[in-house]
């Protein structure tokens, strides 16, 4: 009889299945959803011995939750990281990794190519705070170095970038934040664990909105923090507690749930999105792809050094601006106009007016974020469809 390895030794697609289980005395097969907001205790012996740390236990659950302790469990493993904490979005957890790990004087470094949102966190709201900041390319290692200060304590990508998807060497900017005495904090939303694993190339911190490819259907909102053990105990753990961004237990059970087939829907993504890029770059109103394993993407390279496959999201440009984006999107039959990504079914968007609106026309430029831009998150209908979907609704232009 072969012997069972520990949880811990588990490989990837078994930790999606089981990792972080807990069983009630019920045994139940499918992990219990707890939908309480307090719990019981047996003395107030007990309740104060909770309180202060000195015995196990929950005692309310916007601190923490039995059904949301087993989501985090499975993502910290999943990513191999040693804590997770779950939020009630992605810009909560990107919010709650800024604003707890940050203060002011402080100063942060930020490439140009992320979300919209997080772009106006760290824009506009941290220097209300007294934290600085400074945006660079991305992909220009030397400009990383050359931002670096004393007062640097944190270095924050996307990579893939939305919706450019541009792609960051993270090694080499980790090393740069070790260096500078800093922390490295992942968006990791676009690749999710199964394509792309942050810690491994030297990352502090990973953010998710697990609203988009962790819950894989478009839904229920969430996000998650992974991080070491000394930003959860002295920075992360007492912000998150006391301002109060708690994921609701019944979408921890969902994503959680949804983790199972993760690596299944990732593989099933990629191969629907790589045949839409390849149909894309065939079309003459089509000027111009990006998909990151493309061998024409300009980092297909570090792309495939450090993802395991190219994703699930499509970004290309058509003849005629706006104009000519939007009477696509007006065409299409199949595919839904929907700024939201990572889902089961095909959703196109304009960046331009949607995700990046708030941005300056100059701003958008400096990206690369055209008008004639759109972002397809290719889902898993069958790609022939998709394919003459696209082609009926480039005809129109």
């Amino acid at each position: 009889m072969a012997t069972h390895k520990k949880p811990g030794k588990w490989r990837a697609r078994t930790q999606a299945v089981r990792g972080g289980q807990m069983r009630t005395p019920f045994q139940e097969t499918a992990e219990a959803l707890f939908l309480t907001s307090g719990y019981a205790y047996e003395a107030p012996e007990e309740a104060e011995a909770r309180f202060k740390g000195e015995a196990e236990g929950f005692v309310y659950s916007r601190y923490s939750n039995p059904t949301v302790a087993m989501f985090e469990a499975r993502m910290a493993a999943l990513e191999g990281a040693p804590c997770a904490r779950a939020t009630a979005s992605g810009m909560a957890a990107v919010s709650a990794v800024l604003l707890a790990g940050l203060k002011q004087g402080d100063h942060v470094v930020a490439a140009k190519a992320m979300f919209g949102a997080c772009r106006y966190v760290i824009e506009e709201i941290l220097p209300r705070f007294g934290i600085a900041n400074t945006l660079v390319d991305g992909a220009d290692v030397d400009q990383w170095q050359n931002a670096m200060t004393p007062a640097t304590k944190m270095l924050f990508l996307e990579t893939p970038a939305n919706p450019t998807l541009a792609i960051v060497d993270m090694k080499a900017v980790a090393k740069i934040a070790e260096a500078g005495g800093a922390r490295l904090a992942v968006d990791n939303a676009f690749a999710s664990p199964a394509l792309q694993r942050p810690m491994e190339s030297g990352a502090h911190i990973v953010v998710h909105s697990s609203t988009k490819y962790i819950d894989g259907q478009g839904r229920a909102l969430g996000g998650v923090v992974l991080c070491r053990e000394d930003f959860l105990k002295d920075h992360l753990q007492t912000f998150l507690r006391n301002t109060g961004p708690c994921i609701s237990p019944f979408n921890a059970w969902l994503h959680l749930k949804s983790l199972e087939t993760l690596s299944l829907r990732m593989q099933a993504h990629c191969e629907n999105a790589t045949q839409i890029a390849d149909f894309l770059a065939e079309q003459k109103k089509v000027t111009r792809v990006l998909y990151p394993f493309r061998p024409d993407h300009p980092q297909h390279n570090l792309a495939r050094a450090q993802m395991d496959g190219g994703g699930g999201v499509v970004t290309f440009e058509v003849e005629g601006g706006k104009e000519g984006a939007f009477r696509l999107e007006n065409a299409l039959q199949l595919v839904d106009v929907s700024n939201n990504l990572g889902d089961t079914k095909s959703l196109i968007t304009h960046p331009a007016t949607t995700t990046h609106q708030r941005l300056s026309p100059d701003a958008r430029a400096a990206l690369g974020v055209s008008d004639g831009m759109l972002r397809i998150s290719v889902g898993l209908e069958d790609p022939a469809d998709l394919c003459e979907d696209l082609e009926q609704a480039l005809s129109t232009l």
